[in-house]
């Protein structure tokens, strides 16, 4: 006999706190309100939404907006353990310009291709740890 999982979203208080993280990371990343927003999917004009995920109200709401949230926590990881000696690069990694996508910088490509370019970073990323 075969179990079906269903998929369930988190519970709102597991998106409150998931909120938190990702807000505290884009600080780190010393991000724009408007490159901050890109990332997340959202207006550039919602700051509103950016200042009641930093009191940990719930995110992804939609199911875009919450696989953002998880490739932006991957590429997190991914830089941490790429510079595991210098949180300096791996925090302002997302920001400097890169040979790799035509000297702009990850971010830049985020807000070119929108999701897209999420992936795009992220499988970068993915390569140079080897995966």
């Amino acid at each position: 006999m075969t179990a079906v999982l269903e998929h369930q979203p988190p519970v709102s208080q597991d998106r409150g706190a998931l909120a938190k993280m990702v807000m505290t990371l884009l600080d780190h990343w010393k991000l724009s309100t408007e490159d901050q927003a890109a990332l997340l999917g959202i207006a550039t004009s919602n700051r509103a939404a950016l200042t009641r995920y930093r009191k940990g109200e719930a995110i992804g709401t939609s199911r875009d907006q919450f696989e953002r949230v998880g490739h932006l926590l991957g590429i997190h990881k991914n830089l941490r353990l790429l510079f595991p000696q210098n949180r300096d690069l791996a925090y302002r990694w997302m920001s400097t310009r890169n040979k790799a996508f035509g000297n702009l910088t990850p971010v830049d490509i985020v807000k070119e291709w929108g999701f897209a370019g999420l992936l795009m970073v992220r499988a970068y990323l993915d390569r140079a740890r080897g995966f």
